[in-house]
């Protein structure tokens, strides 16, 4: 076995983490009879061998070997060598933009043409594949389908073999395998197409086993959108009825003892997801379907609903994570979706309730109709809401961690998503992974704290906005540790919070003035701003004069917003105020500006500080913190609207968009702010929530803009959907887009006045 290895000069290829001298042992590892052994090589294949799906050129030398294992029946665990063959050879090169954007004067440069060279010389080995399809190892037949389909040359070969290995074919899984892998096969070779499609839509009717026609269903969704049948909704609903009542052809498998490889954490992950449940893998299936389903989303909805009505309680876990990434990307009619997820946190399944409380934690307004479940299960479940996850810093990172809101998570840098966002955006958009980017589910309910669980509950509930949240929270500020989310959902209650003033300042008195006095005080101080709690000035000003070095200019900028949430009521910091109008941050400078007029403080005073940062020279996010801080002031900084102007034609949209909206609400001028604000909208999709704000603003003076608000009422789609995951914010900011825009059209028709 492996007979030439020692004829390769190992030691001049290379691999992720340099020379490839030990790439021999990790082959013959994946041999070994030591099953530990073995998964530590395949492991070690993946992380430096094949890491992130790069091909090395000793990722190229080591295709022969791969295959003369995965040939010999002798070697154990071939399934998982047959699966790394797929991902070196399988990879897609037609449109792969990472491939276009490869510098090849990188030092990790690794040519396009190694792909192609993997994909070859797997494809000239690929008749190994086609002897085990009958293979007497079950995880060897699972895998080898999608390597025949994705690698071997004959793809008319291919076909008629799988489809004549589905009529012996025994295992409920393989079988599944084997249909997708045609399925794959119809999108890769258009010649097939036709014939696969006719083949697909016959197996969803013919009498086979519902999990069987299932699959072809979704295949055929996948292959031939236009052939999705009509009553797909009654279809699937009664094929996962049948499933659902239909004995399981194997038992459920005893989870293996997770090995300390990145492999074996992924399997225990996925083990316990599928603990307990009869039919894990029509999950993958439904998903399949959503997917091709993709804009048809009332069948989508109705088959949510079909499923979270089931007996079964995994159908209506993969319901709720399906209708999170629905959710995320399509507008629509939740209501009883939403009701239906809330019934779900009393069932005695605790993956359930923890699926159904992620979902409702991210929908803000929208998880209304879940509100009397939440309230029930805040009263039902355990007192404590401490929150599990260590305290970590916000950063300036405009896609990562929880981050805060309206510049109480650091100053997120300066993209297309929201220019310079320390005035009015959050730090973090990066959301917590998983499925659809709403999380993901976990392992067995005994491993989720309880208090987590709590605390999402409650986040749920106030982010909802309603009221019976402020006693829990008050309780919840009594604990050591506070979940940085509660705090920064105190806003959405509106009035309703502002008994949570006098535990806010408390906790803020407690805080230590040390290096990690931001992440602790920023929460805090979104909270009482929130609250107008005029009362903690002392405990603010304390916060703001004692700032240590680390950090201090956010610090000082996040005490600022909230002396000036505090307005007169917080005169007697005007003097620490008055100090910060020169700090050499623009953001911090803009912030004490527009503080000081809050304070009642001269208005020319706070205008004079901020002209300085529009002036040629200064950075686009410094004329942007500037410009919104003068919008916030309004017809008071009318003597800074000729500043304002000239940035109205800067090459940077934000400059342009917040040079506009500040120039309207300090000097009006519709006609020199109207035309920039629409050419922003076609622009920058993510410009237009500030871009609606200002129309809303402008009512009939915005006439002109009534055909972009139309169109964007009648869309479907999110304006910030992304394919690539989803802020924790994305469908309350795409909510707040359309609430704008219909106040914005009910004044441009003037049905508002």
């Amino acid at each position: 076995m492996l007979t030439g290895i020692e004829e390769v000069d190992w030691a001049s290829l290379g691999h992720a983490y340099g020379p490839a001298d030990d790439v021999p042992e990790l082959l013959r590892g994946l041999g070994s009879d030591d099953p530990a052994e073995r998964e530590q090589a395949l492991d070690d294949m993946y992380g430096a061998v094949h890491h992130q799906g790069d091909v090395y050129d000793s990722t190229l030398a080591c295709i022969p070997f791969l295959l003369e294992l995965v040939a010999d029946p002798t070697v154990q665990d071939r399934g998982g060598i047959v699966e790394l063959l797929t991902s070196v050879g399988g990879i897609d090169l037609n449109g792969d933009e990472e491939l276009d954007e490869l510098d090849p004067e990188d030092e990790e440069f690794i040519p396009a043409g190694n792909y192609a060279m993997a994909a070859a010389a797997i494809a000239a080995g690929a008749d190994v594949f086609l002897g085990l399809v009958d293979d007497p190892d079950l995880e060897v037949r699972l895998a080898t389908p999608c390597a025949l389909a994705s690698l071997h040359p004959d793809p008319a070969r291919v076909l008629g073999l799988l489809r004549e290995r589905l009529t012996v074919e025994r295992d409920t899984e393989v079988r599944l395998a084997l249909v997708a892998a045609v399925g794959r096969i119809a999108l890769r070779h258009e010649a097939l197409h036709a014939e696969t499609v006719d083949w697909l839509a016959w197996l969803v009717r013919a009498a086979q086993a519902p999990g069987l026609r299932l699959a072809a269903l979704a295949q055929l969704a996948r292959c031939a959108p236009a052939e999705i049948p009509d009553d797909v909704v009654d279809l699937v609903t009664v094929l996962l009825e049948e499933v659902r009542t239909t004995p399981p052809d194997r038992p459920t498998e005893t989870p293996k003892t997770a090995a300390p490889t990145l492999i074996g954490q992924v399997r225990e992950l996925l083990e316990e997801h599928s603990a307990g449940r009869r039919t894990p893998w029509t999950e993958e299936l439904l998903r399949t379907l959503h997917t091709a389903l993709d804009d048809r989303v009332d069948d989508r909805l109705a088959l949510l609903l079909a499923q979270l009505r089931s007996p079964d309680w995994g159908q209506r876990s993969d319901a709720i994570w399906l209708a999170g990434g629905l959710i995320r990307i399509w507008r629509g009619r939740y209501e009883e979706v939403v009701r239906l997820v809330g019934e779900q946190l009393s069932d005695p399944e605790p993956r359930l309730r923890e699926a159904a409380t992620s979902f409702l934690e991210r929908l803000f307004e929208l998880a209304a109709p879940a509100a009397d479940a939440l309230a029930e299960r805040l009263a039902a479940g355990p007192a404590g809401f401490a929150d599990p996850l260590p305290l970590t810093p916000h950063g300036r990172d405009g896609h990562g961690g929880y981050g805060g809101q309206n510049g109480y998570g650091g100053q997120s840098g300066y993209d297309e998503r929201g220019g310079y966002d320390g005035y009015s955006g959050r730090a973090g958009q990066g959301g917590h992974g998983g499925r659809d980017g709403w999380g993901g589910p976990s392992g067995p309910g005994e491993q989720v704290a309880a208090g987590f669980g709590q605390s999402a509950a409650l986040l749920a509930l106030a982010r909802s906005g309603d009221a019976r949240a402020v006693p829990l929270l008050a309780r919840a500020l009594e604990e050591r540790e506070v979940r940085r989310e509660l705090l920064y959902a105190v806003d959405a209650l509106g009035p309703a919070a502002m008994p949570l003033a006098p535990v806010l300042r408390r906790r803020l008195a407690e805080v230590a003035l040390d290096e990690r006095l931001y992440e602790r005080s920023a929460p805090l101080l979104y909270a009482l701003a929130a609250v107008r709690g005029a009362q903690a000035l002392p405990e603010v000003l304390r916060v703001l004069r004692g700032a240590p070095p680390n950090r201090r200019e956010w610090v000082r900028e996040a005490c600022l917003r909230t002396l000036a949430a505090f307005g007169p009521a917080a005169r007697e910091a005007l003097p620490d105020v008055r100090e910060l109008l020169d700090a050499p941050s623009a953001a911090v400078s803009s912030v004490a500006a527009q503080a000081l007029w809050a304070l009642d403080g001269p208005p020319e005073e706070a205008v004079a500080a901020l002209e300085q940062w529009l002036r040629p020279g200064t950075t686009c996010a410094e004329w942007c913190a500037a410009a919104q801080a003068l919008g916030a002031i309004g017809p008071a900084a009318r003597d800074a609207a000729p500043a304002l102007r000239a940035g109205l034609g800067s090459r940077d949209l934000w400059v342009r968009v917040r040079s506009a909206t500040a120039l309207w609400r300090v000097a009006g001028e519709p006609a020199a702010v109207l035309p920039v604000l629409l050419s922003a909208w076609e622009e920058n999709r993510f410009a237009r929530v500030e871009v609606a704000e200002c129309l809303a603003e402008m009512g009939p003076l915005a006439a002109e803009a009534e055909p972009v608000v139309r169109a964007e009422l009648s869309r479907r789609r999110r304006h910030n959907a992304r394919e690539d995951g989803a802020g924790s914010h994305d469908v309350h900011d795409d909510e707040k887009l359309l609430t704008l825009c219909q106040a914005a059209l009910d004044l441009m028709t003037r049905r508002g006045l």
